[in-house]
């Protein structure tokens, strides 16, 4: 009965706000609170909750671990990392305290403790919006997720002052982790392609880093973020992140279940949520801010602060371990800033080209190093996104005498393309500023190779803006795609799967006709 409820109320709930543009992950949401009502109605067991937990606990710690294979320590070691990070949770606790204290009539500890909960950042919500966009490695994702995990080393903190727990002698050990890296990167190459690159990882994010870093008295999710950034720099690690998707999708699911099976809440809970989230803006603006402060361009500052507008998951566990008689009002607030931060990520890029003329006349005059735009020099076709398609089509271009240029938001992948002796330049078709700065004069075709739909037709109209007759290429994943492609400008448009089987037909075809 547990499964039969469980997934039953988890598909239809995700189902139905999908059909109002809404993530599945809120209708999840909604779902663990008509559990939480209907359940015990509908025989639902006493385990259902602790079941869950187990569950949402194993997808945290799988999500973490795929951020921590995309994840490069440069990236936080960066001044808009730390000192956003820092001056945020500084000056939310210093607003929050008195706010929180009046509000409900505290005492000031306990509305110190509430103040920092709502402090954080979702790096739930966050890390899965930006995977699911393609974005974490983009340059405001990875600023994203370096403020992430700088407040949650904050959070950790936090758990050991007031909660009293500190780590054992055996911490000691977590300065010998990166000598695992070799081991590592040993076992990737030893583990094929198959199940066993499935059980790697999960041993790696649950069981090495999960329970491993938990025996030293140290974090869990922290242990299986480190696990993933040991094995960042392999080249499967992409292909070890791919064979956790699915999994860690259902597992996630159960995280968003349990905090609507967290507690049903009163009138004083409710007020509480209501007024958290009637601030959450606040705390987008204050990141926005600091990033314009830090030198990040209106459009990086933006879709930074965006990815960050929602109260975060530990704060949850930061009630759990000191405030436990608040954990029901903080997930409710927890919920909300969800329902409002997910649809307005989803539509992050769309919302700034609205927003544009007035968050631009906040930049300083000086931008930060990776926003610096290029020139295109002498490229006669460009290419948008160079994963493996885009390699491939760069490749045949070059062997047909033409001169293509890679673009693609993945300042890594950018990287490793020029030192494999290929034109590749770090710039992001959703950009505005890319287009203002580039010279299209020679240029004569564009391929769009990005998997993201939003991103090709951004690409697509932002050319034909600014004058491009040439052909426009894209490929699309799905069919409801190619209309959309056309009508932003594209002249051609591909199902990739399609291709794919002609191609193999026409090889197939060659071959008979060889023998």
């Amino acid at each position: 009965m547990f499964e039969v409820i469980t997934i039953s109320f988890a598909f239809f709930f995700g189902l139905a706000v999908r059909q109002i543009g809404l993530p599945p992950l809120v209708g999840f949401l909604a779902a663990g609170f008509a559990i939480n009502i209907f359940g015990s109605a509908l025989g639902l067991p006493d385990y259902t909750g602790e079941a869950l937990s187990h569950v949402a606990h194993l997808g945290v710690l799988m999500l973490l671990f795929t951020v921590g294979l995309k994840l490069k320590l440069a990236q936080i070691a960066q001044s808009q990392v730390i000192g956003g990070a820092l001056l945020h949770f500084a000056i939310s606790v210093a607003v929050f305290t008195p706010g929180v204290k009046l509000l409900m009539a505290l005492d000031w500890n306990t509305a110190l403790l509430l103040a920092i909960a709502l402090s954080f950042s979702s790096t739930v919500l966050a890390a899965k919006l930006l995977e699911t966009k393609r974005e974490l490695g983009a340059f405001h994702g990875r600023s994203a997720i370096g403020i992430l995990i700088v407040q949650d080393i904050i959070a950790l903190v936090v758990l050991a002052v007031w909660s009293g727990q500190t780590p054992n002698i055996w911490a000691l050990l977590v300065f010998g982790v990166p000598l695992l890296r070799p081991v590592l990167h040993r076992l990737l190459d030893f583990a094929g392609h198959d199940e066993l690159l499935v059980l790697m990882g999960m041993m790696l994010s649950l069981v090495i880093g999960g329970m491993g870093f938990e025996a030293m008295g140290l974090s869990s999710e922290i242990g299986a973020l480190v696990m993933g950034v040991l094995l960042s720099t392999h080249t499967r690690a992409k292909d070890l992140s791919a064979s956790l998707w699915s999994l860690k999708e259902i597992f996630l699911v159960g995280f968003f279940l349990q905090i609507g099976l967290t507690g049903l809440p009163d009138w004083g809970a409710m007020v509480f949520a209501i007024a958290a989230g009637l601030v959450l803006g606040l705390k987008g603006v204050l990141f926005f801010v600091l990033m314009v402060a830090f030198k990040l361009r209106a459009r990086s500052a933006f879709l930074t602060a965006l990815s960050l507008t929602a109260y975060s998951e530990f704060g949850l566990i930061v009630a759990a371990g000191v405030l436990p008689e608040y954990l029901v009002p903080l997930a409710i607030a927890v919920s909300i800033s969800f329902v409002i931060s997910a649809p307005l990520n989803r539509y992050a890029h769309p919302l700034y080209e609205r927003l544009e003329s007035r968050l631009r006349r906040y930049e300083r005059d000086t931008v930060h190093p990776d926003e610096q735009p290029r020139s295109i020099g002498d490229a006669d076709v460009l290419i948008f996104g160079m994963g493996r398609t885009g390699t491939s089509a760069y490749r045949l271009l070059g062997e047909q005498g033409l001169k293509p240029l890679g673009l693609d938001a993945d300042t890594y992948k950018a990287q490793a393309h020029k030192e494999a002796g290929r034109n590749v330049m770090f710039a992001d078709a959703e950009d505005s500023n890319f287009w203002r700065s580039c010279d299209l004069g020679r240029i004569k075709a564009a391929i769009l190779a990005m998997d993201d739909i939003e991103a090709k037709l951004i690409a697509a109209r932002s050319l034909r803006q600014r004058g491009f007759e040439g052909p426009i290429v894209a490929h699309a994943l799905h069919e409801a795609h190619e209309e959309q492609i056309r009508e932003a400008g594209a002249d051609y448009t591909y199902l990739t799967m399609n291709q794919a089987g002609i191609s193999l037909a026409e090889q197939t075809v060659e071959a008979m006709a060889g023998t």
